[in-house]
């Protein structure tokens, strides 16, 4: 039967209750994994992490062991960073947040805006801490659009330790750049400036004045088109003899990827490009190395734990990214760890190797996690609680059950 309008409405009030209701559970059982995880509280025989253990919050919350989140994260689908943050947020807001975690109790928070104080409170003292919960605790209902309630939020942080939002103000002035940020999609990219507000002011005013004065020379130009060119120009005028403004041909090192007669090409650090693209903005102004396709399927392994560049490579494009259950690092930079330790026979092959970021990597080799590779690009994890993680391509699954799951 066809629902009305209202009991669609009920129907979405309802279940956005009921997700709301489960959001303040999540940090209920985050708060109890810090608990369970207490150095104190692990069996004599198990000293996971006793040499590491570090605060689970802000200053006065207790020890929490090194690894507790990685597990966690898992079984929620988050990085143990994610978790990790999870279980700081839930601990803060129990021990140093009173009136709000009164109301979490009551059902009468939104559990985003209890961690939002949490996590902006995290650096301030328990008193200062508890300040700022008695001043902002009502609004934490949802009552307030979030832009207004972060900027609520953040004088109340800054009211409550103004010596410290004079030292965040000096470090954020040392924290000028330009640069490049991550490139978007369909081949277009983005360059930053911070500065200070007057120093972006004046910039702004230069782009708006130059951008004013190529109305003649780009009449067909949106303002947007203009904007950019009169930035290009004021940036690099010796580029530029015409003032229709062209492109700025710089040295730069990319990977673009390409897969026999498929229109698409993949730039890496980006995405997929198209072939017309590559043609067309990298074809006049890029020069190319050609390198070969490697054969992944015969890589011969070397007797020694060093990993010499063409199996980084080849690992590189089995595993385009952390190997780690629900993880998102992509980036070349990562450990390449020997699923079966070259230690115990482990072979240094393509099939036995992974890329971890040093946390996970560690977290792997110290925490009760363990990994194989049936077939090379194929990671399966065991969690130290006997849960199972598929992760290849396409991401991480779940695959088993474990005593006491739902």
């Amino acid at each position: 039967m066809e629902k009305s309008a209202g009991d669609v409405l009920a129907f979405a009030e309802q279940r956005h209750r009921d997700r709301i209701d489960a959001e303040r559970d999540l940090l209920k059982a985050a708060y109890q994994w810090a608990v369970l995880h207490n150095p104190d509280a692990l069996p004599p025989s198990d000293r996971r992490g006793r040499e590491r253990a570090k605060p689970a919050g802000g200053s006065g919350t207790p020890l929490i062991t090194e690894y507790a989140a990685a597990a966690f994260g898992a079984r929620i689908q988050t990085s143990p960073f994610g978790a990790k943050k999870l279980i700081a947020d839930a601990v803060d807001i129990a021990l140093r947040l009173p009136r709000i975690q009164g109301l979490v109790d009551a059902g009468l928070v939104r559990p985003g805006h209890a961690r939002h104080v949490a996590e902006t409170t995290r650096e301030l003292s328990e008193s200062e801490a508890a300040w700022v919960d008695a001043e902002v605790a009502e609004s934490c209902d949802g009552r307030l659009a979030w832009s207004r309630f972060e900027a609520l939020v953040e004088g109340k942080v800054a009211a409550a330790a103004p010596e410290l939002a004079r030292l965040k103000e000096q470090a954020a002035a040392r924290e000028t750049f330009a640069r490049m940020s991550r490139i978007n999609k369909h081949g277009m990219a983005t360059f930053t400036i911070r500065g200070d507000a007057a120093t972006i002011a004046g910039i702004d005013a230069a782009t708006t004045f130059t951008a004013k004065d190529l109305k003649e020379s780009m009449p067909d130009a949106t303002s947007n088109e203009r904007r950019v060119a009169a930035v290009a120009l004021l940036a690099n005028p010796a580029a530029h003899v015409d003032p229709k403004v062209g492109p700025v041909k710089v040295k730069v090192k990319a990977y673009l990827h390409f897969y026999g007669d498929s229109e698409i090409a993949r730039l890496e650090g980006h995405g997929p490009v198209s072939t017309d693209w590559v043609r067309h903005v990298l074809g006049p102004n890029a020069s190319f190395r050609i390198t070969p396709v490697i054969d992944l399927n015969n890589q011969t392994p070397v007797d020694a734990y060093e990993i010499p560049s063409r199996l980084r490579e080849a690992v590189h494009l089995i595993h385009p990214g952390d190997v780690f259950p629900f993880a998102a690092n992509t980036g070349r930079q990562m450990d390449l760890d020997h699923a079966i330790p070259y230690s115990e026979g482990g072979p240094t092959s393509v099939g036995n190797l992974g890329p971890m970021t040093r946390t996970h990597h560690r977290i792997k080799t110290h925490a009760g996690w363990e990994v194989r590779q049936p077939f090379p690009g194929i990671v399966i994890w065991r969690d130290p609680q006997g849960a199972h993680y598929l992760v290849d391509q396409t991401g991480t699954r779940r695959i088993t059950g474990t005593k006491g799951s739902g």
